[in-house]
């Protein structure tokens, strides 16, 4: 599975300790930041968002402070479900049920052998084709219509 990561300096942290767990399992697209020196978020969360909908990613992980800016910034871009994951339950279920993308971590909530937990239950968990699942998706897509004024 192609995944793609990014995080700002909050989540630099975070970051940098699973990224050679996961590297060592996943092809791995980093879209930084590559330091603690201050980046907006937004930035970082546009990159990553960009990778999963141009096909060269199939999930995405953006790690922040908390994990709220960053989620809130991904589900600003068309076609992108993105949600706070700090529970093992929350990071198989968002994928299960609502077709989720990314996930986001907080740095300043989460350790790094709970991320890894997390990122694991993320990354094997699959979308259900169950028909309410699929139609509740669905209906997620025709927000963004009227987000864009349709």
């Amino acid at each position: 599975m192609n995944i793609v990561i990014g995080s700002d300096h909050c989540g630099y942290e975070l970051k940098a300790k699973v990224l050679s767990y996961l590297q060592s399992r996943y092809t791995v697209i980093d879209c930084g930041c590559h330091s603690t020196e201050p980046v907006d978020f937004p930035d970082i969360a546009g990159q990553v968002c960009r990778e999963i909908l141009e096909g060269r990613a199939e999930r995405g992980i953006m790690f922040c402070g908390t994990g709220v800016g960053a989620a809130i910034a991904c589900n600003k871009v068309r076609g992108i479900r993105a949600s706070v994951c700090h529970d093992i339950y929350s990071a198989h279920q968002g994928v299960e049920h609502d077709n989720i993308q990314v996930m986001a971590l907080g740095n300043q909530i989460v350790g790094e052998c709970v991320a890894v937990e997390l990122i694991e239950a993320f990354l094997h968990a699959e979308f259900s084709k169950s028909e309410e699942f699929v139609r509740r998706v669905k209906k997620l897509e025709m927000l963004e219509n009227i987000a864009a004024g349709k």
